[in-house]
């Protein structure tokens, strides 16, 4: 289901994601929620949640990269 707020994401995300990265996720999530609702429109067997969640990953790691530290740090331009 798509989130109306950031304090709504899964705790795997909102545990390791600064909160910018974290507004990256929210929005692609519901944009590919909306964008795959049709069965037909995604390439394998994975449900419209799986979809969404691993184009809202795909999404912050355009920004983001995660440190030798762990943690999820901006890319530099």
């Amino acid at each position: 289901m798509p989130y109306k707020a950031k304090s709504e994401l899964p705790d795997s995300v909102r545990g390791v994601l600064p909160a910018h990265a974290q507004d990256i996720y929210k929005e692609a999530f519901n944009s590919a929620w909306e964008q795959y609702k049709d069965k037909s429109a995604r390439r394998d067997d994975a449900s419209r949640e799986e979809v969404a969640h691993r184009v809202a990953w795909a999404a912050v790691k355009q920004s983001y990269k995660k440190g030798e530290d762990e943690r999820w740090h901006p890319k530099h331009v």
